[in-house]
């Protein structure tokens, strides 16, 4: 695609536009919470008890919304390199604030289920893959770093919004809450991303990390502005299907522990209230080790990084039965915030490290969908320790081992650099 000049709105704004892209790319990555099991969680129990739903009926709905909602994503990608990522997000923003105002008519289990999809498929799969896909349009040598900060989005957040939902739950109820939230989203953050997103930078003469122009440098060219591996090439490699298998580990273990938070501390000897402050150290050390692992990216191959990631989820699984005390619960939260920081910076950007940007928005999406259907399994996997066992304590247990084999993999095909001579054609 010839260059064209940059916007008028890129013209007037000072500096390197990535970073405002950026900016509003963290800002989206907040506006998913509502479709985040963060952000569901504190709906679950009021749904179990107004709908006269069991905790299993709701998890399995859950579940299986996800992994139907999901099923969108490939073409969600496709579209991202075909139309870019501004028309995108308006179609998509535009549907998930919708779909916030229509969770205040739910009614029975159908409804819920048809909320579920929508909050899932839109908010933490379309719209979360959008903001990062974004992101990585925008940068190259320094996209550790620039996901770090895309992550402070989703962690501040996690960190800040959970406790003011709840306030405003027990104020005016479930129902019209999400009326609150949908309106929010519909008039605050959507038009914002829609005003701000463009595509790649090659696309205004411009190359990616500065505002120098892109014709004559080394990272792009008229003809071929910008270089990667198309879906079918990397899927090809035993790298993506490591990196495959990383995320579901991560997603649904991680899942299954927000999902059933509250009664997995309650099960420990929390109450309510002590249980919602887990959410403070999460949030914080989300945000911080978002930026930490964002920026050693840039330094450090991703698959070290997914080795120590497994081993600090095996430790959650291990450590949550002992969540009764303050102290546990923060350090609970503590530990957590490591593993999602680490996830976040870690998973938003190897795909575009490893397989390039010009076909990043379909390699992306293909992932995104797998990722998604493994999120949806931790929920039931967990449930069945109380409906087969009588406790969460072994299912949270015998999960740990799969955290670890997936680790010392990961150090296996860093040490033996797998596909290395596949990957560097997207370089």
């Amino acid at each position: 695609m010839p260059n064209r000049a940059p916007t008028p709105l890129m013209q007037r704004l000072p500096g390197f536009y990535g970073w405002t892209i950026l900016a509003a790319a963290t800002l989206g990555m907040a506006a998913t919470l509502p479709g985040q099991t963060a952000g569901v969680s504190l709906f679950i129990d009021a749904f179990v008890e107004d709908l006269s739903l069991s905790r299993t009926a709701v998890s399995w709905m859950y579940t299986v919304a996800t992994v139907v909602g999901s099923l969108a994503l490939p073409w969600i990608g496709r579209q991202m390199d075909r139309i870019g990522p501004r028309r995108m997000v308006l179609f998509v923003g535009s549907a998930f604030a919708l779909a916030c105002l229509g969770m205040s008519q739910v009614r029975g289990w159908i409804t819920l289920f048809l909320g579920f999809l929508l909050l899932r498929g839109l908010g933490q799969g379309a719209l979360g893959l959008i903001n990062n896909h974004v992101v990585n349009l925008w940068f190259e040598r320094r996209r550790g770093m620039a996901v770090g900060v895309l992550g402070l989005g989703m962690a501040g957040a996690t960190a800040i919004f959970p406790p003011l939902i709840e306030q405003m739950l027990q104020a005016y109820g479930w129902a019209q809450s999400y009326v609150i939230i949908g309106g929010l989203l519909a008039v605050g953050v959507v038009p914002l991303l829609v005003l701000l997103y463009r595509a790649e930078p090659e696309r205004f003469g411009l190359t990616p990390d500065t505002a120098l122009p892109s014709l004559g440098t080394a990272s792009a060219s008229p003809n071929n502005p910008v270089r990667g591996l198309t879906l079918t090439q990397a899927r090809r490699t035993r790298t993506f299907w490591l990196f495959i298998a990383g995320g579901v580990c991560a997603g649904g273990l991680g899942t299954g522990l927000l999902f059933h938070h509250f009664a997995i501390l309650a099960e420990a000897g929390a109450n309510r209230t002590l249980a919602a402050q887990f959410f403070v150290p999460y949030g914080v050390l989300t945000a911080v080790f978002t930026l930490i692992m964002g920026a050693l990216i840039d330094r450090v191959s991703p698959r070290y990084l997914m080795g120590i990631l497994m081993a600090t989820y095996a430790t959650l699984m291990v450590s949550a039965p002992f969540a009764a005390t303050s102290v546990w619960v923060w350090a609970y939260g503590v530990l957590f915030g490591v593993a999602q920081g680490t996830q976040n910076a870690l998973l938003g950007s190897a795909f575009a490290y490893y397989f390039g940007r010009a076909h990043h928005g379909s390699v992306r999406g293909f992932a995104a969908t797998i990722f998604v259907a493994g999120t949806a399994l931790g929920p039931v996997l967990l449930a069945l320790g109380p409906d087969w066992l009588g406790s969460f304590t072994p299912m949270l247990w015998a999960s740990a081992p799969l955290a670890v084999v997936v680790g010392l993999v990961s150090w296996w095909a860093e040490w033996h650099r797998w596909d290395a001579q596949v990957l560097v054609a997207s370089e």
